[in-house]
């Protein structure tokens, strides 16, 4: 395989031979009809496609252009110069009044004006186009790129067509010598084009995917807002004991589904969580409702929870850390919550462990509401874990243990 140049354009303008000065093909006058000045010489601007603005909107829509270079497309345009056994292979982009390379094999500019621009023809054929020798054809034969320094006389473009059926540009291949590609180089070169267009779509997917997650994680977390602030007003009106008891449940559960929510945002919408970051929020929640004279501590070793695993553990987490606040620290005692989750030794599941150093919970799990349902909670929890709870009450603290599998 040859070597495969860097070319230097210079665009030189020699003087055309007498052969090319008279035209009198009818598409030769038409297409002459349409040059635009480039210095001394006239080159041949393609028309405009018929569809030009939605063509614009489709290639705007994958908000690439002027983007930094990326691997995968520099691998395609090696890819297809290697094949090819060409200098020169560009991924092309076709603007309004440029041609934008998103990749490029031995070629400098960045982007070129459209009178330099063999692609901005191409486009306007279906699917491929191959020109043997552009000094014979009407459409490149006073191009810059011809006529200057070096000549380039080889040119073949498959399109890049959105699923619309827009073509926004082309992957080329570029010689300094008139030549054909065989079947296999022509068959390469469509389907390394096909593989730009997948590329490009999943990266508008993924973009969009993106703005969609944003602008629900905003809404969503405007609604925590505004429902967490009705709670409040509700539960400061309430004079019954029983009711503000629920109440303070209801938000607390309220609040675990909250940081729920923020930790898968966080992982793009999976549908599990990290254990190390879902701990850290919900700590977050926790502190920010407990008293002074209460710490907490949270730590987790690292691994995942599906997302209903991780909503039934922020369950018993709240209601325990509730609880001890309730009944364990009663007045102004000072003391510690220690909330950790760790592997099981020799068993494939977790062990949650929520202790205090408090003066004890009645010798049961009373929940921190007089009407049961800190409880129920909890086991019922504990159940969608199909996990076993065990507690441990003693005037030096209480201990919930809550141990279940993957």
């Amino acid at each position: 395989m040859r070597a495969k140049p860097s070319l230097s354009w210079r665009f030189s303008s020699p003087n055309l031979p007498p052969e090319r000065q008279a035209i009198s093909d009818p598409r030769c006058r038409a297409i002459a009809a349409r040059r635009v000045n480039f210095g001394r010489r006239r080159s041949i601007l393609a028309d405009t496609p018929a569809e030009q603005d939605e063509r614009l909107e489709t290639l705007y829509s994958y908000d690439i252009l002027d983007t930094e270079a990326e691997a995968d497309f520099d691998d395609i345009v090696e890819l297809a110069s290697n094949i090819c056994e060409t200098p020169v292979s560009l991924i092309s982009l076709v603007d309004e009044k440029r041609q934008w390379f998103k990749a490029r094999v031995g070629f400098e500019p960045h982007e070129t004006a459209l009178d330099q621009s063999v692609c901005s023809h191409a486009i306007l054929d279906e699917g491929y186009t191959e020109i043997a020798d552009m000094g014979a054809d009407p459409r490149t034969s006073d191009n810059p790129l011809y006529v200057g320094d070096p000549r380039v006389k080889f040119y073949a473009g498959a399109n890049l067509v959105a699923p619309n059926g827009q073509p926004i540009g082309t992957l080329c291949v570029l010689d300094t010598k008139p030549r054909t590609l065989n079947d296999f180089q022509r068959q390469a070169l469509q389907t390394l084009s096909r593989h730009v267009m997948m590329q490009l779509e999943l990266r508008k997917k993924i973009r969009i995917e993106a703005a969609l997650r944003a602008e629900m994680d905003h809404r969503v977390k405007n609604s925590f807002q505004t429902i967490a602030s009705l709670l409040r007003m509700a539960t400061r009106k309430v004079q019954d004991p029983d009711a503000k008891d629920v109440l303070a449940l209801v938000e607390r559960r309220f609040g675990a589904v909250a940081s729920l929510h923020s930790e898968l945002m966080g992982q793009g919408g999976r549908s599990k969580v990290q254990t190390t970051s879902y701990l850290e929020q919900l700590n977050k929640l926790l502190a920010a409702s407990a008293p002074d004279h209460v710490t907490i501590f949270c730590a987790a070793e690292p691994g995942e929870l599906q997302a209903v695993q991780a909503s039934a553990l922020g369950m018993i987490v709240s209601e325990f850390v509730a609880n001890s606040i309730k009944h364990a620290f009663v007045g102004d005692r000072a003391g510690e919550i220690k909330i950790s989750l760790r592997r099981q030794e020799g068993a494939e599941g977790w062990l949650l462990e929520c202790r205090d150093n408090g003066c004890g919970h009645a010798g049961a799990v009373s929940g921190a509401d007089s009407t049961g349902l800190g409880r129920m909670l909890m086991a019922t929890a504990a159940e969608q874990l199909n996990g076993r709870l065990t507690t441990d009450f003693s005037p030096e603290g209480a201990l919930l243990r809550v141990c279940f599998r993957d």
